[in-house]
């Protein structure tokens, strides 16, 4: 008896026009983000794409929105590679929908995303008004934490002032060798062929020890340039100080503070001067070395010696100059510190950031004026742990009205839980000491034990669940807005299983 199947022909033709719609399920996540995307104000992007068109021949580029929304879908998925992309548009169906069966190469797409990275950054503020729109963000307890990713070279790839400074020497001394051999093979070939020979090009080890000569210097001075201008900022900021000092003291000690404050002033212009020469031996501009507003975010500060130079373990990376070294699961790696701060209602990313300053305690403030920023309003609560403590951070929330929860130290395994307190706060404490009283009350302990539940797993789920653990762009500005479309495809999926649909027009 014949068996009975299903028709089975691989050069069967549609008898009718396919359908894209045909493709997915009507609730896949492709057709959500598609969705979304959609209702975007994608203007800067499809501006900027405007006035290249009018200047291009040739065929007609992509739709900016099916880049966008490829790059979009990709990085909620985990898959930020440009060719990998490519490669999904041919035999993943949902990149083949999104594209609309066009199949962009991989340098378009990473040349689309490089030149549009800060408008595509731009979109998770407009995610974020969805996200609180589909009421997914209350503000009522934030959680502010950390990260370490992976940046896009190898710490192998850096090398410290000291061992700059030894390998400098002994490449010039390969290379003049060289030189040296090479002069003298030419002059023996002259004395054996004639002069006026040709194919007389330097040798390829030549070649090589100039090449990796010229890089180095590049990175010293650099090197010098970055440690001259944190110089410069500090004694600038210990000037100011001096002068704040003379300003209230004693009458008695007045003219010796104003003295001391002359000096410091005089030390910190002779650094800016310092500075502003050793930028320009470096090809870069004059360095703003005003003292920082601890309202923006911290940058990573060049270790230097008294006399302004880099301290002989200061250290630069080849491959990625803006990233440090820091410490990642017991281990040193190259890295960027991820900054988030989490909404407790569903783990919605309120204000994310990328810094290469390994330690957190500068972050809270610019992190509490960019929820303010992206929000419309501060949070009630905001929890942190002991990484964040420090007596400007604790004032800062309280000027600004956030009932502050910030550990004040690591609690060991096994160590034996004190007794809660209870009653007044006696007036007496300091602002630290305040701190530690109101975390060991039954209320301060249910509030910080809510911390760990906001934002730790969130890390998870972009490092575990989307299997984005390293960045695939370099330089800080590049990395800090790849960083806002992993933590928008975040918010994305968010808004995604919480079953909430866009509202489209037309």
């Amino acid at each position: 008896m014949a068996h009975h199947y299903r028709p089975y022909d691989l050069n069967q033709v549609y008898l009718v026009p396919p359908s894209l719609q045909e493709w997915l399920p009507s609730d896949h996540l492709a057709r959500f983000v598609a969705d979304v995307v959609a209702t975007l104000d994608l203007s800067e992007i499809l501006q900027a794409c405007a006035v290249k068109d009018r200047r291009a021949r040739g065929r007609p580029s992509y739709h900016p929105q099916m880049l966008t929304t490829l790059l979009v879908y990709a990085y909620c998925v985990g898959m930020p590679s440009s060719r990998k992309i490519e490669r999904s548009t041919w035999d993943v169906v949902a990149f083949r929908f999104l594209a609309g069966d066009e199949h962009p190469d991989h340098d378009t797409i990473a040349s689309f995303r490089k030149k549009h990275l800060k408008a595509l950054a731009g979109l998770f503020v407009q995610v974020l008004r969805l996200c609180q729109e589909a009421g997914l963000v209350k503000l009522g307890h934030v959680s502010l934490d950390g990260t370490k990713v992976k940046a896009n070279a190898s710490k192998h790839k850096a090398m410290s002032y000291e061992r700059m400074l030894k390998n400098e020497a002994e490449l010039a001394a390969e290379v003049k060798r060289l030189l040296e051999e090479a002069d003298q093979t030419d002059r023996d070939e002259d004395d054996r062929f004639g002069k006026g020979r040709h194919g007389d090009e330097l040798p390829r080890e030549l070649a090589r020890s100039e090449t990796r000569l010229a890089k180095l210097r590049e990175a010293r001075a650099a090197l010098e340039a970055e440690a001259a201008a944190a110089h410069a900022r500090d004694r600038t900021e210990k000037a100011d100080e001096a002068e704040k000092q003379a300003q209230n003291a004693l009458p008695a000690a007045r003219e010796k503070a104003e003295q001391r404050a002359t000096q410091k002033r005089a030390e910190a212009e002779a650094a800016a001067v310092q500075a502003a020469e050793k930028a320009r031996a470096a090809g870069r501009p004059t360095p703003d070395v005003d003292p920082r507003d601890p309202d923006t975010l911290p940058a990573h500060q060049v270790r230097f010696t008294r006399d302004g130079a880099p301290h002989p373990k200061a250290q630069r990376n080849f491959t990625d100059p803006d990233s440090r070294i820091m410490k990642r699961n017991g281990a040193f790696e190259q890295d960027y510190n991820c900054q988030a701060v989490v909404d407790e209602t569903c783990q919605v990313i309120v204000a994310e950031a990328v810094t290469n300053q390994a330690p957190d305690a500068e972050h809270l403030r610019p992190m509490l004026e960019q929820v303010e920023e992206n929000c419309g309003a501060l949070p009630t609560k905001l929890s942190g742990d002991a990484g964040y403590l420090s007596e400007a951070n604790l004032e800062a929330c309280e000027e600004r009205g956030v009932d502050a929860y910030l550990a004040t130290g690591r609690k060991k395994h096994g160590e034996v839980v004190p007794p809660a307190v209870r009653g007044r706060t006696p007036k007496h404490l300091t602002a630290r000491e305040r701190m530690e009283r109101k975390l060991r009350t039954k209320a301060g302990r249910e509030i910080y034990a809510r911390r760990k539940v906001i934002v730790e797993p969130v890390f998870g789920q972009i490092k575990e669940a989307q299997g984005i653990r390293a960045f695939s762009l370099r330089g800080q500005e590049n990395v800090q807005g790849e960083w806002s479309l992993i933590t928008l495809s975040h918010n994305l999926l968010k808004l995604y299983r919480h079953s909430w649909k866009p509202a489209l027009t037309g």
